[in-house]
């Protein structure tokens, strides 16, 4: 893993690390990877080492198209991130016209 190496840098703020904890935990992510909650805790305890931690000073809603993805863009700008890495893309492919979020 490129992280573990030092290759780039993994950014997240509080509520990012939350919704990794609640993602992995949901049992069907957990049969899938076939991990009990305690080996879940040990791999988000390791992530989250490699963490560096993003206080959130500025809000930047509304920018994407699915309200509930704004906090990992938050994490984003405010951890300085070149880039978002996310199976997500029709939420974070592009950044949608402001006039269209209305």
């Amino acid at each position: 893993m490129a992280a573990c190496r030092s290759r780039l840098t993994l950014v997240a703020n509080v509520a990012l690390a939350l919704e990794y904890e609640a993602i992995c935990l949901m049992p069907e992510h957990r049969m899938a990877a076939r991990l009990s909650e305690q080996q879940v805790g040990v791999f988000l305890n390791a992530v989250l080492a490699m963490v560096d931690p993003v206080e959130t000073h500025f809000m930047w809603r509304p920018q994407l198209r699915d309200p509930a993805d704004e906090f990992v863009l938050e994490a984003a700008v405010n951890g300085q991130a070149e880039v978002i890495v996310t199976f997500n893309q029709p939420d974070f492919g592009e950044t949608p016209d402001p006039l269209e979020l209305k």
